[in-house]
């Protein structure tokens, strides 16, 4: 898509150079600074200010090795974000504000972070070739936050330069070297890292362009050879087409909503940075496969904070508004567009605050802020979709609005991005509060992504709104999938089925479990799951799963009440004379969950009364 359009003998002649290459004002060129919003003003400054006479957070050789030795990638992964951030913000107030008062912090955190043996994080040290409890400052790898910090420094450079001049000419020299070190040369003389996707070893998901966007911010705003540069941006678009081309043309993100801000995301960023380097002659926006990568995140919207969750993302995602917003605009897509302007309106100024201390994201933030305030694009609840790539469908009861019922659901297979155990999976949501659930998955920790994952309860099938056969779970790997897999869609009907016999192992003695999801629209709305199954054997060890954030009232055979705090309230009814029921409460110590679930989940079980071998049962749930 990019390589083989724009890597020509003339490439070199329409990227601006370092010194023309102006995509937002230094704090020299005051005329946006001082139009920004006092709302801004004051909360950026406010932020700034909290850091003033600032004692730099401290990073130890015992809090990297923490991770080695319990498994907890938390400590250290906080404070070095933290100084990132705090660094971030020091920098806005200062380019706000314009009166040096923050320069001395500033610089302090320049020199705390040049000073770093390592950018990265822990949990990423599995890159290196020599591989100890602490990183090897001789091997420089590149994974997300080494190239996260180095794009912030090199912002922070583009930003501040005289300013930093002024203190010491060796602040902006020592960003220079570092960056070079540590990213620069790497990236131009490397091809192993496998993120890259220039050795097919690995699959390749969100790194890819997170890391691209990064190593091209940097090499954009200090790289001074000319030749240097334009090999850079030959090999971010050879990378980036690497990834393109493995994603799905129907632009779903098999890693859920919460990376697709780091998969569809930082590509819409390097897509960003290549068309503004080349004043808009490096432009794929009319690609069809790029504009449905853009229109995925609106696809999974439910409602308020809460999108579709499969795979590692969390039921609540705080999404990059003004990203989301010039994405839409890009693309001229007035749902995408509408959908950032919506949720910047409902933050205010809390939608410029960032997860990490993207520079590339918060400058336009700040400077598109007036305009998003004044658009108001189109709906972005949009009744039905279906990405038949990633096998996964949505519908809601009505175009235009969270009210009824909301279903979504997914068949794939179990060895995708970020992947969990769950084929046949579905959640359920009533006037855009959660009812039935997947559990999302909690704090990152050394088990999280190598052979320890499925020892995880978040990530295994007995957990998801799925079937336990013979007390067999579904296995990872990508042979256990969904099959016969068809999705069907009217006015008064959204469904999707699919044979998940295949994603359990032949313990499990399943000949067919047939699946189907279904959002009915008539005059009693309400979501039917079928399903019709064969067995090897007779057997009473058969029990369908239903996990929620709410006590199930079991009061009455057949039935069973979920009920939120607003009053919110589903019955979902089944066959009493074949299942009882009944339900364990899931504690819930990790901060991650909790702060999505509160103190604990619901496990709904519904366990087969009788023996049998074979079935049709279904489960009704509509609002009550």
């Amino acid at each position: 898509m990019l390589s083989e359009r724009y890597v020509t003998g003339y490439l070199i002649e329409i990227l601006h150079s370092r010194e023309n290459y102006k995509p937002f004002p230094t704090i020299e060129e005051r005329n946006k600074w001082s139009r920004m919003p006092a709302c801004l003003k004051e909360s950026w400054i406010d932020k700034g200010e909290g850091k003033l006479n600032y004692s730099w957070p401290t990073i130890t050789a015992t809090q990297y090795m923490d991770y080695s030795r319990t498994g907890n990638r938390v400590g250290y992964d906080t404070v070095s974000w933290k100084r990132r951030q705090d660094l971030a913000s020091l920098v806005i107030a200062e380019c706000i504000e314009n009166q040096g008062r923050f320069i001395d912090d500033i610089v302090n955190g320049i020199w705390c972070i040049c000073e770093e043996t390592f950018w990265g994080i822990p949990g990423n040290g599995y890159m290196m070739k020599r591989q100890d409890p602490l990183p090897d400052v001789s091997d420089q790898i590149i994974e997300l936050f080494s190239a996260e910090t180095a794009a912030l420094l090199a912002w922070t450079y583009y930003l501040l330069k005289t300013k930093l001049d002024e203190i010491s000419i060796m602040v902006c020299e020592r960003i220079h070297l570092e960056v070079k070190k540590r990213i620069l040369d790497p990236y131009l003389n490397r091809t192993d890292f496998w993120w890259m996707g220039f050795n097919q070893e690995r699959m390749l998901n969100n790194w890819n362009p997170w890391c691209n966007s990064n190593c091209l911010s940097a090499f954009l705003l200090l790289e001074d050879d000319p030749q240097r540069r334009e090999a850079a941006v030959v090999k971010t678009m050879q990378s980036l087409d690497n990834y393109i081309q493995r994603l799905h043309l129907d632009g779903g993100c098999e890693e859920g909503p919460k990376y697709w801000v780091y998969a569809a995301g930082t590509l819409f960023d390097c897509l960003e940075l290549l068309y503004g380097v080349s004043g808009g002659k490096i432009d794929v926006y009319q690609e069809p496969l790029i504009q449905q990568i853009g229109r995925y995140i609106y696809k999974a919207y439910i409602d308020e904070s809460f999108y579709a969750n499969f795979a590692d993302s969390s039921a609540k995602v705080h999404i990059p508004a003004e990203l989301i917003y010039r994405f839409g605009r890009r693309i001229e897509d007035a749902r995408l567009s509408g959908l950032g302007a919506m949720v910047q309106k409902k933050k205010r100024e809390g939608a410029t605050d960032l997860e990490f201390s993207s520079m590339f994201r918060l400058l336009p933030a700040l400077f598109n802020y007036t305009e998003i305030e004044h658009y108001t694009g189109e709906s972005p609840y949009i009744r039905d979709a279906w990405f038949d790539g990633i096998q996964v469908m949505a519908a809601r009861e009505q175009e235009g609005s969270s009210k009824g019922l909301y279903l979504a659901a997914k068949g794939g297979h179990n060895d995708e991005s970020h992947n969990h155990n769950d084929i046949g999976q579905f959640i359920v949501y009533c006037d855009g509060s959660p009812m039935i659930i997947d559990p999302g998955v909690g704090t990152y920790t050394s088990k999280s992504f190598f052979k320890e994952r499925y020892t995880i309860w978040t990530m295994q099938s007995a957990y998801h709104n799925l079937p336990i056969v013979n007390g067999v779970q579904q296995l990872e790997g990508k042979q256990y999938k969904a099959t016969d897999v068809h999705y069907h869609k009217e006015d008064k009907l959204g469904s999707l089925s699919m044979n998940i016999a295949a994603a359990y192992p032949h313990s499990a003695e399943i000949k067919s479990w047939i699946r189907s999801i279904s959002l009915h629209r008539d005059s009693y709305p309400c979501i039917e799951i079928k399903d019709s199954f064969q067995l090897k054997r007779v057997t009473d060890d058969i029990a369908l799963i239903l996990m929620t954030p709410h006590p199930p009232q079991i009061e009455v055979t057949g039935s069973i009440v979920l009920q939120d705090q607003d009053h919110n309230k589903v019955i979902i009814r089944y066959n009493g004379e074949m299942f009882v029921v009944s339900s364990d409460k899931k504690s819930l110590e990790d901060e991650v969950m909790r702060e999505v679930w509160g103190d604990q989940l619901y496990r709904i079980k519904l366990k087969t009364i009788t023996a049998m071998d074979q079935a049709d049962c279904i489960i009704k749930i509509s609002k009550f």
